[in-house]
């Protein structure tokens, strides 16, 4: 299926692994140039080459923390033109709500909420200009079912999506869209991270953890990145211009409400 992405420039935050991994990859695929970014400059440049290699797409790697003026100024002139934004970043650790000083949680909150709110900030009149923008945001199932010991995370994330709700009602006249994309359980190494602390606080195997976390998943299993990377590419597409201000949980039926 062709997505009407050919030619378009993306930009797609913390995405030298895991779940923004998958999505540039798969914007790379429908057509798109791609600038990928992360912290750890070597495994940036591996992704950045296996996206090339594997799609021949234009790939341009900015090495640094998101949340930095620098980084973001790197990102804006990477390319001409930013028709896609996809914005990402790693949360907070677990943590008792008890254990965060005001340090940490100002971190969470630009973090997770006003970073992708300055990006978005820099984008936007430029793709209302053009009449296409498409701006996805990475938050977590835990907008939705919060849980604990993630406390900063899901409050940081679902700050964002209050904030966005209406920008993306101000800006879909112009066929620029914003939407969020919450996923569960997936197979990453933050989910890896997680289980781990969790084992070591529980005192039993890392094995047992993953056990009990799949079994409660409807789907039996974790999510693929694939499987969200080809999510976040439909919604950048031509065809996704009536989808705004939306929150598609990718998370195989853990959610149980129906709103």
């Amino acid at each position: 299926m062709d997505i009407g992405l050919k030619g378009r420039q993306a930009v797609v935050c913390a995405s030298s692994q895991g779940l923004g991994r998958a999505c540039a990859l798969e914007l790379a695929r429908a057509g798109c140039s791609v600038v990928v970014n992360g912290r750890d400059q070597a495994t940036l440049e591996r992704t950045a080459d296996e996206i090339r290699t594997e799609t021949g797409a234009e790939v341009i790697a900015v090495a640094g923390d998101v949340t930095t003026r620098a980084v973001q100024d790197a990102l804006m002139r990477a390319v001409p033109r930013v028709d896609i934004l996809v914005n990402n970043n790693g949360g907070p650790p677990l943590r008792d709500f008890r254990d965060i000083d005001r340090e940490a949680l100002l971190a969470g909150v630009v973090g997770n909420m006003a970073t992708p709110i300055e990006l978005v900030q820099r984008v936007i009149d430029g793709m209302v200009e053009r009449r296409f923008g498409r701006i996805v945001n990475i938050t977590s199932a835990t907008v939705k079912m919060p849980i604990a010991r993630l406390d900063l995370s899901s409050g940081a994330r679902a700050g964002l999506t209050g904030f966005l709700a209406g920008v993306a009602r101000s800006v879909a006249h112009a066929n620029v869209t914003i939407n969020f994309l919450l996923p569960g359980a997936f197979e990453t190494n933050r989910r890896r991270t997680n289980e781990r602390t969790t084992a070591e606080r529980r005192g039993v195997p890392i094995e047992t953890v993953q056990q009990e976390s799949q079994a409660a998943i409807p789907a039996g299993r974790y999510g693929d990145a694939s499987e969200f990377g080809a999510a976040c590419a439909f919604l950048c597409s031509a065809q996704a211009g009536y989808i705004t201000g939306q929150s598609l949980l990718i998370d195989g039926g853990a959610y149980t409400g129906i709103l």
